[in-house]
């Protein structure tokens, strides 16, 4: 039991104190009107008056129909942005602005039309929060700046038993495997 109490302990200190933030850049203001899901919401960016759908880069929200994370992970990033002035950190932008629209210039979009980025409300990296909690996993297939601090929360939040990791209650299947069983 002392044993691992020390262990959690280590990875606490590692995890908060190498917690570094990289200076960010390509940033664009916007306000959340609207949360779709446990990681995409509706922003309007600053200086527009077009809603514009955002998905959150890094991160595999629980489908809705998997409950009771899918809305878990909604209503803890509602908490964390729902009306609130946040930043949108775009990593990958559009050299070419003929496939951006007015009110998302150079940001690249997904085959569902959203633009994609991290999200930051005030000093809080959203994904970061959302992982930390246990209401969703890392996505690690496409890289970003990121990835190593996503990592480093989500097994934070896996060796303490967090949301999706409660032992008692864990999650069965990844977001995407879910999807691929559940087919409409």
């Amino acid at each position: 039991m002392k044993i691992n109490a020390v262990i959690v302990c280590c990875c606490l200190i590692l995890l908060f104190g190498c917690n570094a933030t990289p200076e960010k850049k390509n940033l664009f203001s916007a306000e959340v009107t609207r949360v779709v899901s446990g990681q995409a919401v509706e922003v309007i960016l600053t200086g527009t008056s077009e809603v514009v759908k955002l998905r959150i880069e890094g991160i595999d929200a629980p489908d809705w129909r998997q409950s009771p994370w899918g809305e878990t992970a909604k209503q803890k990033l509602t908490e964390l942005v729902l009306g609130k002035p946040i930043k949108i950190e775009a990593e990958n932008l559009v050299r070419d602005y003929n496939h951006s629209s007015a009110s998302s210039p150079g940001m690249l979009r997904d085959r569902y039309n959203r633009i994609q980025g991290h999200l930051w409300q005030e000093q809080t990296l959203v994904s970061q929060e959302l992982i930390k909690s246990g209401c969703v996993l890392v996505n690690d297939r496409y890289p970003h700046s990121y990835s190593k601090l996503l990592m480093e929360s989500q097994e934070y939040a896996r060796l303490l038993g967090y949301g999706i990791w409660n032992p008692q209650q864990a999650m069965r299947y990844t977001p995407s495997q879910f999807r691929s069983m559940n087919k409409p």
